[in-house]
């Protein structure tokens, strides 16, 4: 089941794409064959709904008739433009990734024994075929960091390896937009990481059920029609089960918390010269069974 949020006659709402991904089903027409009041937004329903739900929702679609919105009348957002909290982050997480990071001073090219965690602002994130602001009176330096987000479902602290797919509700894209200059100037990620409309998200958000566990996807990011990117989430050096077990350790996960997970080789920073973004380039960053995310450089 893949939903999305979306404007569609000037108001934000969400729904459920069909199989082929050619409209949209409005999730509170949906709703009314539920005993439930339908949540305002992609995130109140990820808080509030559980995953028998979503199979019963999976019935209802298949039972009845719902008004067919074309993709081409709506304007997508991000699946969830405004998290109650900061997205959690990982950083050096694929191997190749790691080595590649020497590209400015401090730079560091050493593999992590334990998982790199830091926060980023997304208040909104932005969304399919949104701009990007390149910032440069601030950096210019702007990057591009493709990765797979995981949208926890239900709160959970001390969760265990095992038990940690009951704890996700599905997948997304993220392009982790970074200011190199910024990051080495601070000594530390998040500022360079949080300026406007650096967390492009989207285009959809996956159900789990679509996607079979342990996750093992293609992943890619193209600019300008050049793959700098392409690698499999299966080289994460710390997979999903781990990272979700290990931050839960002593703090609680919540519902609607995004958690994005590290991104390959091929960023602007790993090439010589290097092959920072610029005002008019466009970012595709792919993932398998998920989609293409695209936004422009502004």
């Amino acid at each position: 089941m893949y939903f999305a949020t979306f404007v569609y006659k000037e108001e934000e709402t969400f729904g459920i794409l069909n199989e082929s991904k050619t409209y949209v089903i409005l999730m509170k027409d949906i709703s009314e064959y539920i005993k439930k009041d339908c949540p305002k937004t992609l995130r109140d329903f990820i808080e509030n709904y559980k995953d028998f739900e979503i199979e019963t929702i999976k019935d209802i679609l298949k039972e009845n008739t719902f008004q067919k919105i074309p993709l081409e009348d709506i304007q997508l957002s991000a699946p969830i433009p405004y998290p109650r909290r900061n997205l959690f982050c990982l950083g050096k997480n694929y191997i190749d990734h790691a080595k590649e990071l020497t590209g400015l001073s401090g730079g560091d090219d050493s593999i992590p024994k334990f998982p790199i965690y830091f926060t980023k602002i997304a208040d909104p994130a932005i969304g399919h075929k949104d701009f990007i602001c390149s910032h440069s009176e601030l950096t210019d330096k702007l990057d591009y960091e493709v990765e797979l987000a995981v949208v926890i479902g239900k709160d959970g602290i001390n969760i265990k390896p095992e038990e940690v797919e009951d704890y996700i509700f599905g997948y997304t894209i993220v392009n982790d937009i970074s200011a190199r200059n910024i990051q080495r100037k601070h000594m530390q990620w998040f500022k360079g990481k949080s300026l406007e409309t650096f967390c492009p998200m989207g285009p959809y958000l996956v159900h789990k059920s679509e996607i079979p566990f342990p996750i093992e996807l293609d992943i890619k990011c193209i600019v300008n029609g050049e793959v700098r990117q392409n690698s499999n989430t299966k080289n994460m050096i710390f997979d999903i089960p781990h990272i979700i077990s290990d931050l839960s350790k002593g703090m609680h996960l919540k519902a609607g918390d995004i958690i994005i997970t590290g991104t390959p080789s091929g960023v602007g920073l790993g090439f010589t010269p290097f092959k920072f973004l610029n005002p008019k380039d466009q970012i595709d960053c792919y993932i398998e069974k998920i989609g293409t995310l695209t936004n422009f450089v502004k």
